[in-house]
This record gives C-alpha cells, structure tokens and sequence, in this order.
C-alpha cells in the first residue's frame, strides 16, 4: 500500500493534463479538483449507520481527488459506486482502489462503472457528487443527465456539483457554452438549496447542493450568475 506523496500528486497532475489535452471537452479541467474544493463537494456526506447504511455515488471521479476526500466520511457500512467514461482514468482508479491507503480502505464496498451516465442503471443514493464537465455538453446531454441524477436520489438526498467562475467571459468567445450553462439552470435551479465559492480552487468554482425533488417542490434558489 502506498500514501499520497508530492511525486504522486504530481503524477496524477500529468495525467489528468494528458487527458485533458486528448480529450478536453470531456476531461474539462487541466488540473484535479483542489483540496478545498474537495471539502465543498463532500460536505453533506454523512457516515451511516449498521442499521441504515447510506448508499453514495459519484460521477466523473477522473483520478479520484475527490474520492480521496470522499472516502474517509463514509461508514463501516456504506457503499459507493463511481462512474467514469474515460478509460485512463478508469485504469487510474481501479489501480488506486488496490493500491492508494486512502482507497483501499473501502475498495470492497466501492463498484466502479466504465461509461457514460447516462447509460448506466442507477440505483438511489443518498448521495450524488457530479464532476461532469456540464459546460461543455449539449442542452439536452444536460438536462438528460441532471434529470436522471435527481430521479436517483433517495428522499432528503443531495446532489453537490460544480462551475468554475467567470462563464460570462467564455460564452462570449463560445457561444455555445451559452446554451449549455443556461440549460444546466433551467434544470437545477429548482432544486437549489445552497451555493458556496471556493477561491482557492484553480480555476475558481461555485459548488452547489441541490435537494432530492418530491412531488410539491418550490423553488428554493438559483445559481449565481458567473
């Protein structure tokens, strides 16, 4: 077994580089997740119990920064299920799953998928945290998605994913990313029910936590502007 070491990190910083530059629109970011962006996302991740294990999934994992994170909040008892479409990533994971302290510990309660999302049979979870790049998808990618991660939650569940700040500036050199980041509101909006920023993130992001839909939901917010 091995712990998390500069030269490693640096590693898996290359290799989410490489990836980026082969297939950015889906990689979507040059780098990992930070740290503090890490901690937002699996904010409302909470241990179960042995009598109601709680059940989490996460969506384009990619090297596993935030599974990493992920990984210590979950109980004795708990699963989780990762999904990740590119297949470099998927071979870092399942590497990691046997050989990263911090991975390791739950590589028994943990099923990794290779594939698009939207392929997948889900189950329900308590739950979800998405690392898709939604600015680069198509509208209707977006709400397919966005629709099927909500339908996958259980009752009280939370759904937690990110944008990276300042998307007005980008929609004027890609104007289809326009489309895509108002389709992603449209869709979520009505489920919101908290945003932070994390600065220290490069690039600076927004993360935000949206509540398990039932059947008489209000709107509880709205993602900020970027």
């Amino acid at each position: 077994m091995t712990t998390p070491t500069a030269s490693a990190a640096r590693a898996e910083a290359l290799a989410f580089l490489r990836q980026f530059t082969r297939t950015a629109k889906m990689t979507g970011s040059i780098t990992p997740s930070g740290a503090a962006l890490c901690r937002a996302l699996t904010r409302h991740i909470q241990p179960g119990s042995p009598h109601q294990p709680r059940a989490v999934l996460e969506v384009g994992p990619g090297t596993g920064a935030v599974t990493r994170h992920l990984a210590p909040r979950l109980g004795p008892h708990d699963t989780l299920e990762l999904v990740e479409a590119n297949g470099p990533f998927v071979d870092h994971l399942a590497a990691a799953l046997q050989h990263d302290t911090r991975l390791a510990a739950i590589a028994h309660r943990t099923r990794l998928h290779h594939g698009l999302i939207q392929d997948q049979q889900l189950g329900h979870y308590d739950n979800i945290v998405c690392g898709l790049p939604f600015a680069n998808l198509p509208p209707a990618q977006i709400e397919t998605v966005v629709r099927q991660l909500l339908a996958s939650l259980r009752p009280g569940g939370r759904l937690s994913f990110f944008s990276y700040i300042g998307g007005g500036a980008i929609q004027r050199v890609h104007p289809r990313q326009a489309l895509s980041r108002h389709a992603l509101r449209e869709a979520t909006a009505p489920h919101v029910v908290g945003s932070e920023i994390v600065l220290s993130n490069l690039p600076p992001a927004y993360v935000h936590h949206l509540l398990a839909p039932t059947p008489a939901t209000c709107h509880c917010g709205a993602l900020p502007r970027a």
